[in-house]
């Protein structure tokens, strides 16, 4: 009897082992794609990878234990909310700093230029196209209604179909085709065919 409890025991563990294994693979997958669409929305490479890294833990303590096909609606919602949180803490943040006289930036606040030239990123010229271009995208997304911007970066940048999408931003599937089809006219109309 202990051998058959023991055995159990062990089928429970690699299980738990398994499924921990499923989670942390589906993290991964979803990581890079989940900083984009955070770091769309908040502007801010901290505060979308501080968004993106709490989602992450919620959806593993709170829901782990869920199907894993319901892991991906779930994630986004949670990173949608945390979004929404950042935002407004943001907005407060901000109506108090105006308060606050300005002093200016200080000798440590500035960039160290040796740091700078071995660091792996593009060159200056490359580097310029590309902030050029995401700021333009982030320009017209920020512009987008949230349920729009919403229903576009999740389609797009996350590949959800229409059914995972309205899950995830909890509405019809009417509603996720009505949004990312204004979405996708709208970044169209303001960047070009070529960058949707």
């Amino acid at each position: 009897m202990p051998a058959a409890s023991h055995g159990d025991l062990d089928l429970s563990d690699s299980s738990t082992n398994a499924r921990g294994r499923a989670l942390s693979q589906f993290l991964a997958e979803v990581e890079v794609r989940a900083f984009k669409i955070a770091q769309a929305a908040l502007r801010h490479e901290d505060d979308a990878l501080d968004a993106v890294q709490d989602a992450m833990l919620q959806l593993a303590r709170a829901y782990s234990d869920r199907p894993a096909e319901e892991w991906r609606p779930l994630f986004y919602r949670i990173l949608e909310n945390r979004i929404r949180d950042m935002q407004r803490r943001r907005t407060v943040r901000s109506r108090v700093m105006s308060w606050l006289p300005f002093r200016g930036q200080s000798e440590e606040d500035e960039p160290d230029p040796i740091a700078e030239a071995a660091s792996d990123e593009p060159p200056p010229v490359r580097r310029l196209e590309i902030d050029e271009a995401m700021t333009a995208l982030e320009t017209a997304l920020g512009a987008l209604p949230r349920r729009q911007r919403q229903a576009f970066l999740l389609r797009t940048l996350e590949g959800l179909d229409v059914a995972q999408t309205a899950k995830t931003m909890g509405c019809s599937e009417g509603s996720v085709k009505t949004h990312y089809f204004r979405a996708l006219q709208t970044l169209r109309a303001q960047l070009g065919e070529h960058y949707v």
